[in-house]
């Protein structure tokens, strides 16, 4: 129906007190833009910009809070959906294709959003970076016909993105899912992108300007100081990322099952804190999956070696390419390690350590891959604070977090390479940003490069005596490692060209600092 101009002046008073009123006429003022635009389509991006010009408003402010977010968000779910209800909130259940109005654009870049269910729903470019999604969550069934932009968001309560189309890229960097997330069906057309948290931003393109207005959510994440990373650092494709920073983070199950990856799933630097299934997910294109608590049975890789960079955990493999592309299939290669550290029974993981252990000790090709590994594990996220009380189960798993420190510590060290102890891996390379170490000890450790930006070190800490080729405790002057006990750097040698207090910068002490500056790096 054509927007006349009484139409344009009804929603003007329409959009007016939506802004003005409160508490229950606020209520009633967004269910009455909703019925307004429901009759008149062309209205619709004029009342989704008024919407969420109002949720990007911080919590409380002019008496938008929850009850308001929530009637809101089912707003714009009527005003998205291809076939919209009678009423704000009415049932909606999309075709396959969705035919119809073009998709909106929606953006709600730091809005605070409550209960927010957007299933079925089509949208264009989609920007919700910086957002806080408090309650369930659902974009089950919805559509995004343009980029989908979720870079530093936060999920309070479970996310729902079941059979989820993106058609543009999808940016998850650095988001942090703190309950279940389920992306089972999802389809991604192009980049799909759970790995490091920065923005990737083109030499000319207008955001530089407006990049240090960025205020992502604090991080507030148990047992884990806001190391404050860097918003954007990036300028080109995915092959030129500056390296540091940390991915998306998941405390409880995730699931990809099923999913289909069309162009890179790039989940570099992820963090899973439990199960993570990508059961019989298709990919076709590059991949960086290589985090230890990854399920692949039954998932397919149709892409090639010349596709560009390929990376699956360690005791997964494809299996020659059949018609649907190259099965993922146990390592036979890496046995009697399988996959151990992805069991949720801790004497299951217990063994998985020993066992790559000894697949280290006995072959030095895979040294780096082992430990690569075992740092996955140790960059999982705890839920639990490690200051209050714990469970029996909470003090299991900080026993094996421990047992996998010292496996690698053990094996750093040039001074245990004797008969009938372990051999040095020499030349290896940490990866644990993000990390949660709790009694690391790497004292006199040789080791290659280490990357501990972000790290969160608790309990005592030990790098006296040890030798690093290049270690990086912060990204830049942001993304610092922080102690939160004592920690000795007594005759540590972290860099070939400077000094200790240098490599360290602005780091987070809560304890005592032992550094000793009288042993001078080499020249």
């Amino acid at each position: 129906m054509t927007v006349g101009e009484s139409d344009s002046v009804a929603f003007q008073n329409a959009a007016r007190a939506v802004a003005q009123e409160t508490g229950a006429g606020r209520i009633a003022a967004l269910r009455g833009l909703g019925e307004l635009v429901a009759g008149y389509p062309g209205l619709r991006p004029r009342a989704v910009a008024t919407v969420a010009d109002r949720l990007r408003a911080p919590m409380g402010a002019d008496g938008w809070d929850a009850d308001a977010r929530r009637e809101a968000g089912r707003v714009l779910a009527v005003l998205l959906r291809p076939a919209a209800a009678d009423v704000p909130g009415g049932p909606a259940t999309p075709p396959a294709e969705p035919q119809g109005p073009p998709a909106v654009d929606l953006d709600l870049r730091a809005a605070t959003l409550v209960d927010l269910d957007l299933g079925g729903a089509v949208l264009g470019a989609a920007r919700f970076a910086d957002a806080r999604f408090l309650g369930a969550t659902s974009f089950a069934d919805a559509r995004f016909t343009g980029d989908a932009d979720f870079a530093r968001t936060v999920f309070h309560g479970p996310a729902r993105f079941t059979r989820a189309r993106f058609l543009g890229h999808a940016a998850f960097g650095r988001a942090r899912f703190r309950a279940d997330a389920d992306f089972t069906g999802a389809r991604f057309a192009a980049f799909a992108w759970f790995g490091r948290g920065e923005d990737e931003l083109w030499e000319d393109d207008p955001a530089w300007e407006t990049v240090e207005e960025t205020s992502p959510a604090g991080w507030d994440e148990p047992n884990e100081d806001d190391p404050h990373w860097p918003v954007a650092v990036l300028m080109g494709d995915y092959q030129e990322w500056t390296e540091g920073g940390d991915g998306a983070r998941f405390v409880g199950p995730v699931s990809f099952r099923q999913a289909h990856f069309a162009g890179p799933a790039w989940f570099f630097k992820a963090r899973f804190g439990a199960a993570a299934t990508f059961r019989q997910a298709g990919f076709d294109g590059p991949v960086h999956l290589d985090q230890p608590t990854v399920d692949l049975a039954g998932a397919t890789w149709a892409g090639t070696a010349d596709d560009g960079p390929v990376c699956w955990p360690l005791g997964w493999t494809p299996a020659p390419a059949g018609p649907g592309g190259a099965e993922l299939v146990p390592d036979d290669s890496v046995r009697p390690y399988a996959g151990q550290l992805a069991d949720a029974d801790p004497d299951v993981r217990r063994y998985g350590l020993a066992a790559l252990a000894d697949l280290g000790d006995a072959r030095p090709e895979l040294r780096q891959r082992v430990v690569d590994a075992v740092c996955g594990y140790l960059r999982t996220p705890l839920s639990f604070d490690l200051a209050g009380p714990r469970t029996d189960g909470q003090a299991v798993e900080l026993e094996l977090r421990r047992t996998a420190q010292r496996m690698l510590a053990a094996r750093l060290r040039p001074s245990t390479d004797a008969p009938g102890g372990p051999p040095h891996w020499a030349g290896t390379d940490l990866m644990l940003c993000g990390a949660t170490l709790v009694d690391l000890d790497l004292g006199g450790c040789h080791v290659g490069y280490a990357d501990f930006t972000g790290a969160q070190f608790h309990g005592r800490t030990g790098f006296a005596g040890s030798v690093f080729g290049g270690a990086a405790f912060r990204l830049g002057g942001d993304g610092r490692a922080s102690f939160h006990g004592p920690v000795s750097f007594a005759g540590a040698r972290l860099d070939g060209r400077r000094g200790v207090r240098e490599i360290l910068g602005e780091v987070t002490c809560h304890a005592e600092v032992v550094i000793d500056e009288a042993v001078s790096p080499p020249e």
